[in-house]
């Protein structure tokens, strides 16, 4: 098969030639931002899942449904390293360039400046009032800095006064704003509350904001943590992998633009080697039709393609992974993966390995206090979650099978 015309795509949030299994978020989403600009109450949306399920490929999705309507978005990735105001700066600053003036009135234009002096002002009090010029960081805003607004140092008084001013300012012009936000769970306790508390607000007020995060399946439970209403706030959508017929859609499609298809015996074989996982399904349709002699793709073309794909899988999303933990980390990751296995009815582990702390421990011959620091240092490098009290999974699928076979 011609190589230059493969159509799958491996990638860090990269979309995949086909959004198959999507279709339901999607159509919520549309319904969101209607009603939303008709005024109604919305809650802002979560989206949950593993990694490489597809979380930032459908943020994205969801980014380019909010242009479609007219909305003015911006979207930033969390860091746990990071405090909250620059990259919301800079992406507020993008949602309300892409409203624009309405028709050219004065007024808007004016609120327009007003607002973008807030944002140049939240953004400038983490330097402090006495810093010096060099460090006073600004989003490229030409508007004169707003003084008293959103920049009192208290992050959860500032982003409400914030996203106030930016969601009366979207309502003026008869438009809406919609932030994004990827890795939500790295962000910090402050900023988390701050948010929690924003939001609050902004439904409050029925003002035209939402928030849209994507995050690891634990990040309900830091909303929570942080405040008791977060739960009633945002709407929980889990990202999973794709049912059997949206993982052929996924594959069949690509292939039909390029004038090739796959015979029913491939693409089972390609469901029992993926399971149906997003990232899976590209790095391993990449592999198969780079070595596919020939259409039709074949059961035998999928098990001659298999090592490459896993290989692939191995350096590009395992491994790369796998080489961020220290030595004592590793140890601990392959402790959970024989857990997992020890604590199946059949031997094999489930995808995302859950098992007990203490279990992890029994493996090591160790107190499991003596383990909380590689523990802890696992739940900060996002390699492992807890989703529950005295539990831990991996954050990546099948990520156990692959310590094994490292073993």
């Amino acid at each position: 098969m011609d190589p230059i015309r493969n159509p799958y795509a491996p990638g860090a949030g990269q979309r995949p030639p086909e959004l198959a299994g999507r279709d339901e978020q999607l159509t919520a989403f549309d319904v969101v931002l209607e009603r939303v600009a008709r005024g109604r109450p919305e809650r802002s949306l979560v989206l949950t899942g593993l990694r490489g399920v597809g979380k930032t490929v459908l943020l994205n999705a969801l980014r380019s449904a909010a242009v479609r309507k007219g909305w003015g978005t911006g979207k930033l990735e969390a860091r746990p390293d990071q405090s909250l105001r620059r990259p919301l700066s800079s992406a507020l600053h993008q949602a309300v360039r892409e409203l624009g003036p309405v028709s050219g009135e004065p007024a808007s234009a004016d609120g327009i400046t007003h607002v973008l002096g807030v944002i140049r002002s939240f953004a400038q009090r983490e330097a402090g009032t006495d810093a010096k010029l060099r460090d006073k960081w600004s989003p490229g805003i030409d508007a004169p800095v707003v003084r008293g607004r959103a920049d009192s140092g208290d992050v959860e008084i500032d982003l409400v006064e914030l996203l106030t001013d930016v969601g009366g300012l979207a309502a003026d012009v008869g438009k809406g704003v919609a932030v994004f936000i990827d890795e939500m769970q790295d962000l910090g306790a402050d900023d988390v509350s701050a948010l929690c508390a924003a939001c609050h607000e902004l439904s409050q007020n029925g003002l035209p904001v939402i928030v849209v995060g994507a995050g690891l399946p634990h990040l309900p439970a830091v909303l929570s943590a942080s405040k008791s209403y977060s739960e009633r706030l945002f709407s929980y959508q889990r990202i999973d992998r794709l049912s059997r017929d949206a993982a052929d859609r996924a594959l069949v499609a690509p292939a039909a633009e390029e004038d090739a298809e796959f015979t029913p015996e491939a693409l089972a074989a390609m469901y029992d080697a993926t399971r149906g996982y997003p990232y899976f399904i590209q790095a391993y349709g990449r592999s198969v039709w780079d070595l596919a002699p020939r259409t039709p793709i074949t059961a035998d073309d999928v098990a001659v393609a298999g090592p490459e794909a896993e290989t692939e899988l191995a350096v590009g999303f395992f491994g790369s992974r796998y080489e961020r933990a220290t030595p004592a980390e590793r140890d601990y990751l392959r402790a959970m993966a024989d857990a997992a296995v020890a604590a199946s009815d059949d031997g094999v582990d489930d995808p995302v390995g859950s098992v007990a702390t203490a279990d992890v421990a029994s493996v090591l011959g160790k107190k499991p206090q003596s383990l909380s620091p590689a523990r802890d240092a696992l739940l900060k490098k996002g390699l492992i979650y807890s989703g529950e009290r005295g539990r831990i999974a991996f954050t990546v699928p099948h990520f156990g099978r692959y310590l094994r076979t490292q073993a």
